[in-house]
């Protein structure tokens, strides 16, 4: 019986076997197939990666050519507009550095001055004869370079007057200093002959150490005349009107053949002392006290000539600037 019933159940045994085998081979094929769309599914993230990386790379190399395009057209136009303007830029630095040119000359001695100085003095010796003098000294230009004026006139009692005048171009080489250049026309009557005289003038002006006031020329004309004169003056101020001005005028002859020579060396000298009272800059009457040496002229046979002498002077004048 037993083997009967076990024999009767072999087909029921068979079936769920082969059941069991076809759920089995059902599963492993699902399983398989699972893998294989993982399998796929990330083949495909990894190409889709690989793609995204190489359009960023592309894009990356595109966008460094752009900028690169870019910078190099920036420079070429920078270049061009550097070479464009360079003429502009240097044509207006021209004209900039002319401006500056020109304001600077006008601060700094571009702008044209004149100034004239007129002076009328009288003065009398110890035997009461007087003596009358005037000086004029203009001159006009900028701080480097202009023209002077220079004109004197004496005329003592009983005598004819005498008179010279210089033209000169006076040029600044220091501070304070001028070179001046010119010539001098005299015209003396006192004299039979040759009363009309022509000499060139070479000298320094300026303001020596201590406020010094200074004017030194040489003279050298016809007949191996050569002289040399030097004038000195300085200010003290006692207020701020009332003025000292002591002062030194000295002319030397270094040589003279005319026919009215003057003695050689120190020929004539005149220190004195001024005072004077300024009502303002253009109006200053003066006092003055000074004393005149004079060696006089060479003696000549049968003629009269200028002797020595040697006197104080006392006088007043008046000075006007302007």
């Amino acid at each position: 019986m037993y083997i009967i019933n076990s024999l009767a159940q072999l087909p029921q045994l068979a079936l769920k076997r082969s059941f069991l085998a076809g759920v089995v081979s059902l599963s492993m094929c699902s399983y398989l197939q699972a893998e294989e769309m993982e399998h796929m599914d990330h083949a495909q993230h990894m190409n889709h990666q690989n793609q995204e990386n190489s359009l960023s790379k592309k894009y990356e190399m595109q966008s460094q050519d752009v900028h690169d395009h870019s910078q190099n057209h920036g420079q070429m136009q920078h270049q061009h507009s550097s070479i464009a303007s360079k003429p502009i830029t240097s044509n207006l630095q021209s004209q900039s550095n002319q401006a500056s040119h020109v304001n600077h000359q006008k601060e700094h001695g571009g702008q044209m001055y004149q100034r004239s100085v007129f002076e009328n003095k009288w003065m009398l010796n110890h035997d009461g004869q007087g003596q009358f003098s005037s000086e004029l000294e203009s001159w006009m230009g900028s701080d480097e370079n202009k023209i002077y004026l220079k004109a004197h006139a004496n005329k003592a009692e009983s005598t004819p007057e005498n008179y010279d005048v210089s033209a000169m171009y006076s040029r600044n080489v220091a501070d304070f200093w001028d070179v001046q250049a010119g010539l001098r026309y005299r015209y003396d009557q006192t004299h039979s002959t040759e009363k009309n005289q022509v000499d060139a003038v070479f000298g320094i002006q300026g303001l020596a150490p201590y406020y010094f006031e200074t004017d030194a020329y040489l003279y050298i004309g016809q007949d191996d005349q050569i002289s040399f004169s030097l004038e000195l003056e300085r200010d003290v101020l006692l207020t701020q009107k009332l003025i000292l001005k002591p002062y030194l005028d000295m002319t030397i002859i270094v040589k003279d053949e005319s026919d009215f020579a003057k003695k050689t060396g120190f020929n004539q000298t005149q220190f004195g002392v001024e005072t004077r009272y300024e009502i303002n800059k253009r109006v200053m009457p003066f006092l003055d006290i000074a004393y005149v040496y004079d060696r006089g002229e060479k003696p000549r046979i049968g003629e009269t000539y200028l002797q020595k002498q040697a006197d104080w002077l006392y006088g007043a004048g008046l000075r006007l600037r302007f």
